[in-house]
């Protein structure tokens, strides 16, 4: 979202193109951690036009971001129909939760609106969607009927996959609150502050651009991920599908949390 005091503009929009200028400015577009993949493929040229419905109403920005956690929370849920049925849904949900995720910004810069409060419900939305989705998967690859005490392990890694992610994910909120008890001015978004300056760290950084397991725990990738291994599930089963994903998913996790720590300390982001 953009800064508060934004200078607010008229209720509505005169053209979808208006809209864009004020609420897609190119220092949003061209922000290196703030855009999912998704939203630079094509959710930003969606987003305008439910941006242009959503301000017709007297909804805000944070009663979007609202939305926005609720059809996160949706999108868990859903994986809880077994079989491909449930990870189609939560495929669709999961583009959704992005899509309103794009508007609830557009919303709040066109009415001047940004706030604290929206920046910390977007967080909200997106740890506890991620944090669900993964506990979910647990019990997807535990089965059904639920075997009680057998089928712990299978509960328990998507409960140690959940915590990860959380660990991985607030690894960059506790750079923020570090700098900000240090005095320091709040990061650039460009890939040179964030770049490890070891020499080592460097090179392992690039390598893994080749095979970017560290991403996979966004909940769009995770529901890319469920929604595939349920097709493969189709001639080797569900239960066993989702299985050999959450296997997979553990210790690459725990590899991506650990790098992602050595690549901060590697980096200008904790030095003064």
């Amino acid at each position: 979202m953009s800064a508060p005091g934004a200078a607010a503009h008229g209720a509505r929009p005169t053209s979808i193109a208006e809209l864009r200028a004020v609420a897609q400015p190119p220092e949003v577009r061209g922000r290196r951690n703030a855009e999912h993949w998704t939203a630079s493929l094509y959710l930003r040229n969606l987003s305008p036009y439910l941006t242009w419905f959503l301000l017709k109403t007297s909804i805000s920005a944070n009663g979007v971001t609202g939305l926005m956690i609720l059809t996160g929370w949706a999108t868990a849920a859903s994986l809880l129909i077994p079989g491909i049925a449930g990870a189609a849904l939560a495929l669709v949900l999961g583009q959704l939760q992005m899509l309103v995720d794009c508007c609830d910004g557009e919303v709040a810069r066109w009415r001047g609106t940004s706030s604290p409060a929206g920046i910390f419900l977007d967080n909200v939305g997106h740890y506890t969607t991620e944090t669900l989705i993964a506990i979910v998967l647990g019990i997807r690859a535990a089965g059904y009927p639920f075997q009680a005490p057998e089928d712990y392990l299978w509960t328990n890694l998507g409960t140690l996959l959940a915590l990860v992610i959380v660990l991985n994910k607030a690894l960059n909120d506790m750079v923020r609150v570090a700098r900000a008890n240090a005095g320091l001015p709040k990061l650039a978004d460009t890939q040179a502050e964030y770049a490890p300056t070891h020499g080592l760290v460097a090179t392992l950084r690039r390598a893994a651009r080749f095979l970017p397991f560290h991403r996979l725990y966004h909940s769009v990738e995770l529901t890319i991920l469920i929604f595939v291994f349920s097709v493969v599930g189709l001639f080797i089963g569900s239960t066993l599908a989702d299985r050999i994903l959450l296997c997979a998913l553990v210790p690459l996790s725990i590899l991506a949390l650990i790098g992602h720590f050595v690549t901060i300390m590697a980096s200008r982001r904790v030095r003064g």
